[in-house]
């Protein structure tokens, strides 16, 4: 493994917790006692922690879920040509000719959808020199019949990838598939019709990785190397004083493995994992979405977290690895033959059956 995200959970398990926020987040203990594993007796249900890979077949859906999951309108194979297309362009780290290529064929699908896409140029320095950052927003307006709420939802991926000088990385999973899945997800959205209250804005953060190959290997104080996207998101919304429109923040990264298995983070918001990983088990799914607990430390999610939004990270990190033990997270053999329309497909359904929960739970609370 080049890089260990335990960094980023010492780091900010250290910071986060003695905010005042971060006093608020569930700690992982609690997720023990208040959220008893439902899943004992489905295959892989009660393993937990790095490595516990066993479910890697979805069990079957029950009839209602079929019905469900046959109706839903999100393209697997559509969402898999996406990754291919992003792979196809090469390695992607921030500042790049290819990222660059990536973004326009980005936003050339996003306004293919009828979508308001608009863009944040924006040139941090970093350790290796000012870099040429932008992040993509496309906005879906709400549409509900009635007074619609100006208030948004977000959901997101980082679309560069790693920077490595010892091997070809072209990030496959991380984070081709979640920006693939997310832009299936908005082109779904914009073009079924259905009664929004929220407004949504697909975002795709520019400069999630570090330049450095450690996560805090270059940082410093004020100025971490890494999240460059997401923490100038935050930023530009608190100096538009619009922060207090974003209820929810949805963050997907490592959602395309073929052996998908996902672990609840113990730094996102408890509701909204609940909504998902209960969705999911509705679904059929149960072995899929796991009630073990995940330490992602930092990601993209963080800088909402730290700014009082609720905010959650679907990812699968600890297990990316083959069955023999193989690390493909951060290596070489992050490639397009480890990612499945099935697995994509899974996710996009349980974010589209998620979402009018997440709405009808946010609508409650005002």
């Amino acid at each position: 493994m080049t890089q260990t995200r335990m960094n980023r959970i010492t780091r900010f398990r250290a910071t986060f917790v003695n905010s005042a926020s971060g006093a608020r987040r569930h700690i992982t203990l609690a997720l023990f006692l208040l959220f008893p594993f439902a899943l004992v007796g489905c295959p892989g249900g009660s393993k937990q922690g790095p490595g516990a890979n066993s479910a890697t077949t979805p069990p079957a859906a029950s009839p209602a879920s079929s019905a469900t999951v046959a109706n839903s309108p999100f393209d697997g194979e559509r969402a898999l040509e996406l990754v291919r297309k992003q792979v196809e362009f090469g390695p992607r780290p921030g500042g790049s000719a290819q990222l660059e290529r990536t973004r326009n064929f980005i936003i050339g699908e996003l306004k293919s959808y009828g979508l308001n896409v608009t863009t944040d140029e924006f040139h941090p320095k970093t350790p290796l020199g000012d870099k040429k950052l932008m992040n993509i927003t496309a906005e879906l307006p709400a549409s509900a019949v009635d007074i619609p709420s100006r208030d948004v939802i977000i959901i997101s991926s980082h679309y560069d990838t790693k920077l490595f000088k010892k091997f070809r990385f072209v990030g496959a999973n991380d984070g081709a598939s979640s920006t693939a899945a997310l832009m299936e997800l908005a082109r779904v959205m914009a073009t079924t019709k259905a009664d929004r209250r929220f407004t949504y804005w697909f975002v795709f953060f520019d400069g999630e990785e570090s330049f450095c190959e450690e996560w805090d290997q270059c940082s410093k104080p004020g100025a971490p190397d890494n999240t460059y996207g997401s923490r100038r998101y935050v930023e530009q919304l608190q100096s538009r004083n619009e922060l207090s429109r974003v209820r929810a923040m949805i963050l997907l990264d490592m959602i395309g493995y073929k052996d998908l298995n996902f672990g609840r983070d113990d730094l996102s918001s408890t509701w909204l994992v609940d909504i998902v990983w209960r969705t999911a088990k509705e679904l059929g799914y149960g072995s899929v979405f796991q009630d073990r607990i995940e330490g992602v430390g930092g990601d993209d999610h963080e800088p909402f977290l730290r700014a009082g939004v609720d905010a959650l990270d679907i990812i699968q990190l600890s297990n990316y690895k083959s069955p023999s033990g193989e690390e493909y997270w951060h290596t070489a053999g992050d490639t397009l033959d480890k990612i499945s329309a099935k697995s994509l497909k899974i996710v996009g359904d349980v974010m589209l059956t998620s979402l009018p929960k997440i709405e009808a739970r946010l609508g409650s609370k005002r």
